[in-house]
């Protein structure tokens, strides 16, 4: 969403906090969703909001530390779908 890059930095950080909590997204997926890098994301809403929205910011940071104790659960699963993806593949090769 391009209308983002014109805000000011506080108004931006609001924007992202709010669509990750709405659709209780991770940074990588708001980064995507409006179109800036990760790292500007998680910036925004560790250093900047804090300032910006104090109330905010603590929903921010409780959703951050879900995310970032479930997230070796999420990659085990992206593992195991990529690699039973792979041996689909593979069989269908082999005609098996």
């Amino acid at each position: 969403m391009a209308y983002t890059h014109h805000l000011p930095i506080d108004e931006r950080a609001v924007i992202f906090a709010e669509y990750m909590l709405d659709t209780k997204s991770t940074v990588r997926g708001t980064a995507a969703h409006y179109g800036f890098s990760k790292s500007t994301v998680h910036k925004d809403l560790t250093s900047r909001l804090k300032t910006a929205n104090r109330t905010l910011y603590e929903q921010v940071v409780g959703l951050l530390n879900e995310n970032m104790q479930s997230r070796h659960i999420r990659g085990g699963n992206a593992t195991k779908l990529k690699y039973s993806e792979l041996k689909n593949v593979v069989k269908g090769k082999n005609g098996r």
